[in-house]
């Protein structure tokens, strides 16, 4: 650097002590990694805004995004570890024993620290490959919520009750994305076992169809709404399935709005919901015939005795 600026006649260092000359030499470095980190930062903004600006998918969008910040963070570290060197060089400091020394010191760290590194190789690896975004809903390591963050060691979340969760990349086995592309409302409505189950299902795709032509939701809803038929015979019900294929993040609202409107059909049709019961059946014949049943008290049951 020394040669450089004499050769092209800026400064003649030779005529500075040598205090100052490495002084001046450290503010050099200092604003030349200044620079470097303003136009590196300035050039991954605009790098992602560009990419952004051609992208439609508001999911690639956020990707871009995240990705973006970490690029950002990785420059700041290189910048400020290459800096850091050249200070220390020029200080005098012998730099190749210190880096010696600090690779045996981090690799007793990370045989100390192994949850740590796992954390940022889990998170490196959850960022590639696009497990979950900001603005998802995902559920991770046994907490579910709404993505705040995602950095390359934690994912912070918040649930429906507003708590923040913050969940160490490294706990992370399995990601359960709610938000990815489309969702299906999966909806069970049991009604009575007296009642007639295709009478039932026909009130189930005219509510649909229904709320298939609103205004609000039918842009939520991609699909007719689609009848598994009967699912299963409960203890108190028939159980019917039906799902509709929406939007991601409107599976809740709309399978909420559907059970409110057909709760109203229902009632309105004298179809019964059922309620959990107990039918007592005392000697019933095959041509429905019975005998008198009669509910003995305890007053009765003593007068016999």
């Amino acid at each position: 650097m020394e040669q450089l600026l004499n050769r092209l006649g800026f400064l003649d260092l030779a005529r500075w002590t040598p205090e100052l000359a490495i002084a001046l030499r450290i503010v050099l470095i200092l604003v030349a990694a200044w620079i470097v980190l303003g136009v590196t930062q300035h050039l991954i903004r605009s790098f992602r805004e560009r990419i952004t600006r051609r992208m439609d998918d508001r999911e690639q969008i956020k990707r871009a995004e995240t990705l973006g910040r970490v690029f950002r963070y990785i420059a700041a570290v290189v910048v400020l570890v290459v800096a850091t060197t050249l200070i220390l060089s020029e200080l005098g400091i012998a730099v190749a024993p210190i880096l010696g020394a600090a690779g045996v010191i981090g690799l007793a760290v990370g045989f100390g620290a192994q949850s740590l590194v796992k954390d940022y190789f889990a998170g490196f690896f959850i960022l590639l490959e696009n497990q979950m975004r900001q603005g998802d809903v995902v559920d991770i390591a046994g907490k579910a919520g709404l993505v705040e963050e995602v950095t390359l060691r934690y994912v912070r979340l918040r649930d429906y009750d507003g708590n923040v969760h913050i969940v160490s990349n490294g706990l992370i086995t399995t990601v359960t994305n709610m938000s990815r592309g489309y969702a299906q409302s999966v909806v069970d409505v049991g009604v009575a076992y007296r009642e007639d189950t295709d009478h039932a299902l026909d009130v189930m795709r005219e509510t649909g169809a229904q709320m298939r032509a609103d205004q609000v939701f039918g842009p939520k809803i991609l699909d007719e709404m689609e009848i598994a038929g009967v699912d299963k015979w409960d203890n108190s019900a028939v159980i019917l399935r039906c799902r509709f294929k929406v939007q991601p993040l409107e599976q809740w609202n709309v399978r909420r709005e559907f059970l409110r409107r057909l709760k109203k059909a229902f009632d309105a049709r004298g179809i019964e919901i059922p309620f959990p019961h107990l039918t007592v059946y005392a000697g019933v014949a095959k041509d429905g015939s019975a005998p008198a049943f009669r509910v003995q008290g305890p007053e009765s049951a003593g007068a016999r005795n």
